[in-house]
């Protein structure tokens, strides 16, 4: 069973059994398009058997397109436009939709005249119509059959393409949630005991020989005490010196996934427990214990990380998580080595956080972040709906404007995107600018291979933490 949850969804036998899949489909629908039309010599014959196909290319663009504006300026689903590579793809799905209805259409019309023109043209017994027409519906249900399965290879490779530049679901088991499921909560035996004294410092700490190769993650529920709100299980790393006794006085990484999403996101797409035990490796086993929250409450809200008409997010971030993390782990209580991280609205979140409570957290990590937080493409609908249109109000909250008004001597921000997602890395350049004008100290990196995706931050996380480690006064 191990072996079939832990199958790769992204590379080996799987990526292959869909592109084989994918192409056989993609020229099924070619190959009966252009045999039903038999085209003779030269271009121009070739090109008018494969109108069918490219008519079905044009109209499958045209109905993405239209669907694409609705979801974004009409409905809202999303505050940004989908990834072009992710668009290429659905038209490539709707395309051979077309083809299949086609194909089934094409083949239902001439099997349902088949008998009649046999019975007209033979002027056979009854016996030879019902035969005839036996056939027929035989080589009916054939057609379909053999369309609908060519239909499934080109789904099942668009969804695997699909999947594999979003990089969240790596196996077969991040998409049955199987992996996370068997994490279990989190344990008095990791928990702060009351009244026990601060945690050895990095620099006196060592570690001893029977210390853990790897961390271990737990999960638990954080209590919305002052603000009420209500989230999800929020996720924690412990890396292997938390693990010793006594236990050092590690910093503090909260990290926020994108939406919509789930704190699972980070375990899964963000390869959270390899990239964090790496780092933990690297630096004599420790690294920042983690705790990843949902600052969202369900797959498809959006609290903006705000305390608005919507929900009462940034006190819960700002105060009721801090506080749990201070009374239930034992961290460094000097909130300078406690930082924010997330991907895409996670890192929005971040940025937010590091601008608006300095003295809780006096670092971020920022791995595709939006410029300002957004229920929507068009910003008026963001200020109506989380402040009744009062955009003062708003403007007061968001990361660029506060980072005209204050300084940030002393904080810090690492900022990456995607070298294919031109529109983030104009984010960050916007960001970055403007932190390093406050006074942060910055890095911004653009991540290789990657677009608006997990790999994003997946890979740019070792050099975020490289980042931060200097300032947490972690060494090799």
């Amino acid at each position: 069973m191990d072996v079939i949850e832990d199958l790769r969804l992204v590379d080996g036998p799987v990526l292959w059994i869909a592109w084989a899949a994918g192409a056989a489909g993609l020229a099924y629908f070619l190959w009966q398009a252009v045999r039903r039309r038999r085209p003779g010599p030269g271009a121009a014959a070739w090109f008018t058997a494969l109108l069918p196909v490219l008519a079905a290319v044009l109209l499958a663009a045209a109905l993405l397109a239209v669907v694409h504006w609705l979801l974004i300026y009409v409905f809202s689903v999303f505050p940004e436009e989908l990834p072009s590579e992710v668009l290429a793809w659905a038209v490539v799905v709707v395309t051979a939709l077309l083809l299949w209805l086609l194909r089934l259409w094409g083949s239902w019309r001439r099997t349902a005249a088949a008998p009649v023109q046999a019975g007209s043209a033979a002027n056979s017994a009854a016996d030879v119509a019902a035969n005839s027409a036996a056939d027929s519906a035989a080589a009916r249900w054939r057609a379909t059959a053999v369309a609908t399965v060519s239909l499934l290879g080109v789904v099942l490779l668009s969804a695997v393409q699909i999947n594999a530049y979003f990089g969240l679901n790596h196996t077969l088991s991040d998409v049955t949630g199987t992996a996370v499921a068997r994490i279990q909560p989190l344990e008095d035996g990791l928990k702060r005991a009351p009244e026990s004294p601060a945690g050895v410092s990095l620099s006196r700490w060592t570690a001893p020989v029977d210390l853990p190769d790897g961390g271990v993650l737990r999960r638990a529920g954080i209590p919305g005490t002052v603000s009420g709100f209500q989230s999800r299980e929020a996720y924690i790393y412990f890396p292997p010196a938390y693990q010793s006794s006594p236990r050092p006085a590690l910093p503090v990484l909260v990290l926020f996934s994108g939406q919509p999403g789930a704190p699972a996101d980070w375990l899964t797409g963000g390869a959270l427990r390899s990239r964090m035990d790496r780092f933990a490796a690297e630096h004599r086993g420790i690294a920042p214990v983690v705790v990843v929250v949902d600052p969202n409450g369900s797959p498809s809200g959006n609290t903006l990380c705000m305390d608005s008409r919507i929900a009462q997010a940034d006190t819960f971030l700002s105060r009721d998580v801090p506080a749990w993390i201070s009374q239930t782990l034992d961290v460094d209580p000097d909130r300078r080595q406690w930082a924010a991280g997330g991907f895409s609205f996670g890192a929005t979140c971040a940025v937010q956080m590091v601008t608006r409570h300095p003295d809780t957290f006096g670092a971020a990590l920022a791995f595709s972040s939006e410029k300002e937080p957004a229920l929507a493409k068009e910003r008026d609908k963001t200020v109506a709906a989380s402040f009744g249109g009062d955009t003062e109000a708003f403007d007061r909250q968001t990361p660029l404007s506060l980072m005209k008004e204050r300084r940030y001597e002393g904080q810090a921000i690492f900022f990456g995107a995607g070298v294919r997602d031109p529109e983030f890395i104009g984010y960050m350049e916007l960001l970055s600018g403007a932190a390093r004008t406050a006074g942060f100290a910055v890095e911004a990196r653009n991540i290789p291979n990657a677009g608006h995706s997990w790999e994003t931050a997946s890979r740019g996380l070792p050099a975020g933490l490289d980042f931060l480690a200097g300032r947490w006064g972690i060494q090799p």
